[in-house]
């Protein structure tokens, strides 16, 4: 069975619950095709309302995620499992990412460009709507037009990554690219 830690053990400044993140994460890495050797590592801020999240490392699997992340956005300071989900599935899809081979020439996440993140990100939410999750399809595809234009050919891109299976990140690039083109 997966591995999951997380800090901090006891939280002060929200009403998150450790005991249960942890159970979502390890359900979650079931359904996800995460190796049961896995070992996962959890940093929560607490502190932050903010909802930042960042892989930091991909062997021991560690993520970074600021407490707003996990926050039901109508009762703050309050845990969301959806919430959750969202998060933890996103950072572990790409942590799977990149230690997969078609992932091997991905760039480091501050290397990405916005298009790019932007582009990984529609890959990994579209596969976790397929398993079940919320994807927030509107919310992803306006972000994807900030960054790719508002034109079909944009459109068209978003459909190709939201709908996705087994893309490589020569893919992921290739599509994220074909759609900026179109503006530049």
């Amino acid at each position: 069975m997966v591995e999951v830690a997380m800090s901090p053990a006891k939280f002060e400044m929200v009403n998150f619950d450790h005991d249960g993140i942890v159970a979502l994460v390890v359900q979650l890495a079931s359904e996800l095709g995460v190796s049961d050797d896995a070992s996962i590592e959890i940093e929560v801020d607490e502190a932050s309302p903010l909802m930042r999240i960042r892989v930091e490392s991909v062997s021991p699997m560690r993520f970074h995620v600021e407490g707003g992340a996990f926050e039901d956005t109508r009762r703050p300071r309050e845990q969301s499992d959806d919430n959750v989900r969202d998060a933890m599935g996103r950072l572990l899809l790409k942590a799977t990412d990149r230690m997969s081979e078609g992932f091997a020439d991905a760039p480091g996440d501050d290397e990405l460009t916005l298009a790019e993140a932007v582009a990984w990100e529609v890959y990994s939410v579209g596969r976790l709507v397929g398993l079940g999750g919320r994807g927030q399809r509107k919310r992803r595809l306006y972000q994807f037009r900030n960054r790719h234009g508002f034109t079909n050919t944009s459109d068209e891109a978003f459909e190709m990554l939201w709908a996705g299976k087994d893309l490589t990140w020569a893919d992921v690039s290739r599509i994220s690219n074909g759609a900026k083109a179109v503006v530049n």
